[in-house]
């Protein structure tokens, strides 16, 4: 097996000093250009990689952050996974990469991969969900900044940003308003049997979004109209259907995601009803699978991952500056127009 090259390699192929090759390596602006581009010329020629341990040692940083997906499943889901595409792009910019550690919903689990990323010197961690809710970390997680993505913290003690889910529900309900349905059903997440939403952002939010688009209007607000659904495709497909037995049934139609819509476009074609010709539907996260999948594409609202993402790293980024003030940050989950409504 070929040696792999050193410092010392470079050093002499360049004519140069050791510690000019290592001030190059670590960007030291005491280099003047023609050395720096000399040295750079043999590292790409040798195709030298640093040793990460060594490095490590001597900087104690290792110029990681650490990605902390720590109690769901970001990394599995294809419409969450933006929030590790838009951290990493984000953060490659700045000359770093990452680490993503995905230890689903265990505490223990939890606990070992915040360890493992400290250990490894990151400089700062976005803990993740794959849904928007409250979460709590262990201890350790003060030793260096945190920001929590898609989740937040019940006490504040953490800089969080989420979906602002009212400001999506109100786009959603106004589209369909502005579009002269009264008429407009909703099938929001939650509990069918005890008829009210879970105790999660997204439900309540959506809702409150949904209530505030009428009241603008001067709709009433109906109860007959609102629902909840387990997630369950039976479940959404029975609710839409239900919805359009009504004396006086909806023409058009709020789903609480993307999944919900699936099962109303089902109940609605076994009906021998059109979209959006008889009922409009909307959705809403923007699951790519489904939403362009769909027939009529599905006019649904954009769960803001990527951007999620990306903010949190430009505010881990800061936190290297100084100590920026916490923040509940969130960010808007625009309407993406298709041909359902």
């Amino acid at each position: 097996m070929p040696q792999k090259p050193t410092i010392e390699d470079i050093a002499q192929l360049a004519g140069v000093s050791r510690g000019t090759v290592s001030r190059v390596l670590n960007n030291h602006p005491a280099v003047n250009a023609q050395t720096r581009q000399r040295v750079t010329e043999v590292i790409e020629k040798l195709s030298y990689r640093p040793n990460f341990s060594a490095r490590h040692m001597r900087t104690d940083s290792s110029n990681l952050v650490g990605f902390g997906l720590l109690t769901d499943e970001v990394i599995t889901t294809p419409y969450a996974v933006d929030m590790i595409r838009g951290a990493q792009e984000t953060l490659w910019k700045q000359g770093k990469v990452m680490l993503v550690v995905n230890a689903g919903y265990a505490r223990e689990m939890t606990e070992a991969s915040l360890e493992a990323l400290l250990e490894r010197r990151v400089e700062g961690i976005i803990y993740a969900a794959m849904y928007h809710r409250p979460v709590e970390l262990p201890p350790q997680t003060a030793q260096v900044p945190v920001v929590l993505a898609n989740c937040f913290a019940p006490d504040g003690r953490y800089t969080s940003v989420v979906p602002d889910e009212v400001a999506g529900g109100y786009a959603a309900t106004k589209r369909l308003l502005s579009k002269g349905h009264r008429r407009i059903g909703f099938i929001n997440l939650g509990d069918p049997g005890l008829g009210t939403p879970p105790p999660l952002p997204a439900a309540n939010g959506r809702l409150q979004g949904y209530k505030n688009a009428l009241m603008e209007y001067d709709v009433p607000f109906d109860k007959t109209l609102l629902c909840y659904t387990n997630g369950q495709p039976q479940t959404n497909y029975r609710l839409a259907h239900e919805l359009m037995q009504l004396p006086d049934p909806p023409t058009a139609i709020f789903c609480g995601n993307d999944r919900t819509a699936l099962g109303c476009y089902g109940a609605l074609s076994d009906l021998g009803l059109r979209i959006p010709d008889d009922v409009a539907v909307i959705g809403f996260d923007n699951q790519l699978d489904i939403a362009q999948g769909l027939w009529p594409p599905l006019t649904t609202v954009q769960l803001p991952h990527y951007e999620m993402g990306r903010w949190a790293v430009e505010y881990l980024l800061s936190a290297k500056d100084g100590s920026p003030p916490l923040l509940h940050h969130t960010i808007d989950c625009p309407l993406v127009e298709r041909q359902s409504a």
